[in-house]
């Protein structure tokens, strides 16, 4: 599904503040995988998701998805394949429009853009039936502003926008991180149900260690720009947050530096 082939991304090159943000980058998913990415601040994890989606072009490499290299596209046009939901909630969204302007902007992504009203009775009815998936009463309030509504709520919102027209591959950087508990919660269950009812091949960044463990199939451990560590699925399932700290501290010889950050959790 996605190859990631020698990617290097330096920023800053051949000045005294050059910074090797991604070193020789090699990564393959299988259609279905749902990779977890954690690592300190500063390992690549968002540099990487910026490689991927578009918004930075590597140094050296190669980015196919579904055979097809899109290494030199531009982000809008990967957009039609690639959907990513940010940390902070209000990236997602337009909060001067409408939840049914937001969703109809969602759905521009994947169908052929004309001069005819966005909105229509037959969207309305179909965003009513995705919006009732999230539990949330969304369903009931297409025409309420979108600035209106809570962060949970928005960062559920852009996560039905990333997901509901099928994109071949979902990013979630740090989706969860700007949430309090009780929503951070409520996003982790809806992500779960969402990637698992859509089969989506999904690249997850989290600071969340116990997070990182409990959601996908494979985990992957970033650190200066490298990909340092790789458990598959079946590893994944023995995986404790104190066994990522001591396989961090075996291969780099220190330390994890934000190990209580890392060590924060949430429930199962």
């Amino acid at each position: 599904m996605l190859q990631l082939q020698q990617i290097n991304v330096t920023f800053h090159e051949g000045t005294p503040n050059e910074k090797i943000a991604l070193r020789d980058i090699h990564l393959t998913l299988q259609p279905g995988d749902f990779v977890t990415i954690i690592g300190s601040n500063g390992a690549g994890k968002s540099t990487l998701m910026n490689v991927v989606s578009g918004v930075l072009s590597p140094d050296t490499g190669s980015i196919l998805l579904n055979g097809i290299d899109m290494t030199n596209l531009t982000e809008q046009k990967r957009a039609r394949s690639i959907g990513r939901v940010f940390q902070d909630p209000l990236a997602g969204t337009a909060p001067h429009m409408t939840i049914e302007e937001n969703l109809v902007m969602g759905l521009g992504r994947s169908v052929k853009r004309s001069l005819k009203p966005g909105v229509t009775k037959r969207r309305q009815n179909q965003f009513r039936e995705v919006l009732a998936s999230l539990s949330l009463g969304l369903e009931d309030r297409l025409s309420a502003k979108v600035g209106m509504l809570s962060g949970g709520e928005r960062q559920a919102l852009s996560l039905l926008m990333a997901t509901f027209t099928n994109p071949s591959l979902l990013l979630l950087d740090e989706h969860t991180a700007a949430l309090d508990p009780a929503r951070a919660q409520l996003i982790t269950e809806l992500t779960k149900e969402i990637v698992q009812s859509t089969k989506l091949t999904t690249m997850m960044v989290t600071h969340n260690m116990q997070q990182a463990i409990d959601l996908g199939n494979r985990l992957i451990m970033m650190d200066k720009g490298q990909i340092i560590f790789h458990a598959d699925e079946e590893e994944k399932k023995k995986l404790t947050v104190s066994d990522l700290l001591e396989a961090f501290r075996s291969i780099r010889g220190e330390a994890l530096s934000s190990d209580r950050t890392m060590l924060s959790s949430v429930s199962r």
